[in-house]
């Protein structure tokens, strides 16, 4: 067995073998791409080869090239892996030889190689996340010039077919006026694409019972269970809901050392898209009684943003216990004439405020 330590880059990586006994068999710098790598793991051959590379920006091509391949592939935690072989000395062909000597002495600690249709699906969830990002960045513009000529909007929302006639009716400069019609332009486009992607985002999760699971739960919409269910893929891979909310990052940071004990704020680290997608339903109005009660009680001795968190936290408990089991989330259990079995047709997930004006919903 070669074990082989690849720190990964855009242009160039380094590759290094090490044998059983740490022995260095190749270290070579080449070209990030295919065909330079089939190269360097033919001369490897015949001996059985496990890699290990990062955790680093752009890794799913390098995956899939060792998936096919049939070579055994593990991933390190990029924060874990530095915390263990901080060096003096840290250069990309250290760091390959520390990747392969960690996987030789069983040291390393690996992070989850999603499978392809996991990472197509997160895919699509980020890209709908992003687009609703950029749409809010462009309305905010709008609501910042009126703002500047003291122009107080009559309407809650200012971009459907009675905001759009509010807003032309306003009297601004020419280039004021400019930029709000820009950004109206703009709107409507990304808003268009918004609708493409949550057609696809249906048809990638249609006949998935464990979107009805994790909507049986309060608070939780078609939207939410798409998020929570691409970004976690296999619940199975979490022990208890505790590892699930850490590696969501909604669980505390602590300092501790003899007697004294201190903990933080959350540590954040882990999947920031499914740390947010919590917060933002922990933030809707909570209806169920239980869920509303414990974030009151937690309100009224710590305040609400840090009620708010710790609810984010307990909803996503209830979608681990729903993603485990088939008959979904003890407390809030799959129901096959209410909620959960309702269809989610074509064109809800966008509002229809959210629509260019003009435009009907597919």
């Amino acid at each position: 067995m070669l074990y082989v330590g690849v720190d990964l880059h855009r242009k160039r990586s380094v590759v290094t073998a090490l044998a059983g006994d740490g022995t260095v068999m190749l270290s070579r710098r080449i070209a990030s791409a295919p065909e330079p790598f089939h190269r360097v793991f033919g001369e490897l051959e015949p001996s059985s080869l496990s890699v290990v590379f990062e955790a680093t920006y752009g890794w799913s091509w390098f995956a899939d090239l060792l998936a096919d391949a049939g070579i055994e592939a593990h991933m390190a935690h990029p924060l874990a892996t530095k915390a263990i072989a901080a060096g003096r000395v840290k250069n990309d062909s250290v760091d390959a030889r520390t990747l392969a000597h960690l996987l030789r002495t069983h040291l390393l600690p690996e992070a989850w190689i999603a499978p392809t249709q996991v990472r197509e699906r997160r895919r699509l969830a980020r890209t709908r996340t992003s687009l609703v990002r950029i749409r809010s960045r462009l309305r905010c513009q709008v609501h910042a010039i009126l703002a500047d000529r003291c122009v107080q909007p009559p309407l809650g929302s200012i971009f459907g077919p009675a905001g759009r006639r509010f807003l032309k009716s306003v009297e601004l400069p020419a280039v004021e006026r400019g930029r709000i019609d820009a950004a109206l332009r703009l709107s409507d486009a990304v808003t268009l694409e918004v609708i493409g992607v949550d057609k696809e985002l249906r048809a990638a999760f249609a006949g998935d019972e464990r979107i009805r699971r994790l909507m049986a739960i309060p608070g939780v919409g078609f939207l939410t269970a798409a998020v929570v269910l691409a970004e976690v893929g296999d619940a199975t891979r979490f022990a208890c809901a505790d590892r699930l909310a850490s590696w969501a990052g909604l669980t505390p940071t602590e300092r501790s050392s003899d007697e004294h004990t201190r903990r933080g704020h959350i540590s954040k680290q882990g999947s920031r898209w499914l740390r947010w997608v919590m917060v933002e339903a922990a933030s809707r109005p909570v209806q169920h009684p239980t869920l509303r009660g414990f974030e009151e009680a937690i309100a009224r001795r710590r305040g609400k943003k840090i009620a708010r968190v710790a609810l984010a936290r307990r909803l996503l408990t209830l979608c681990f216990y729903a993603l485990r089991d088939r008959e979904g989330c003890r407390a809030f259990p799959l129901r096959v004439h209410a909620r959960a079995s309702r269809q989610i047709r074509p064109g809800a997930l966008a509002k229809s405020h959210d629509l260019p004006y003009g435009t009907v919903a597919p």
